[in-house]
């Protein structure tokens, strides 16, 4: 079992930044990739990037160059620094952890850009 644990949501301006935390605990000696996804008001949960233990990253189009995942594995940690926000990337952002034989999720993080 992994338990994953959200921090950093919020309100922010469209041009604004803001940092996701996600911070694992249990089993995470299992853990390879860690990654965020996110599900926008009335659409379908999308992957936004993942990291593997070894940081190699991948992103979605929509926010290359402007979003970075990174993690610290002495921690379990993966974090999320999103700048230059746009308003089409208000959702709820999840927490991702898939292992062999399980899928985990965080609780979700609200993020609103709005001005």
């Amino acid at each position: 079992q992994v338990q994953l644990v959200e921090s950093g949501g919020g309100l922010v301006q469209p041009g604004g930044s803001l940092r996701l935390s996600c911070a694992a605990s249990g089993s995470v000696g299992s853990i390879n990739h860690m990654g965020w996804y996110r599900q926008p008001p009335g659409k379908q949960r999308e992957l936004v990037a993942s990291i593997t233990r070894g940081y190699n990253t991948n992103y979605a189009d929509s926010v290359k160059g402007r979003f970075t995942i990174s993690r610290d594995n002495a921690k379990n940690t993966v974090y999320l620094q999103m700048n230059s926000l746009k308003p089409e990337d208000t959702a709820v952002y999840f927490c991702n952890v898939p292992t062999a034989l399980f899928a985990y999720w965080g609780q979700g993080t609200q993020v609103t850009v709005s001005s």
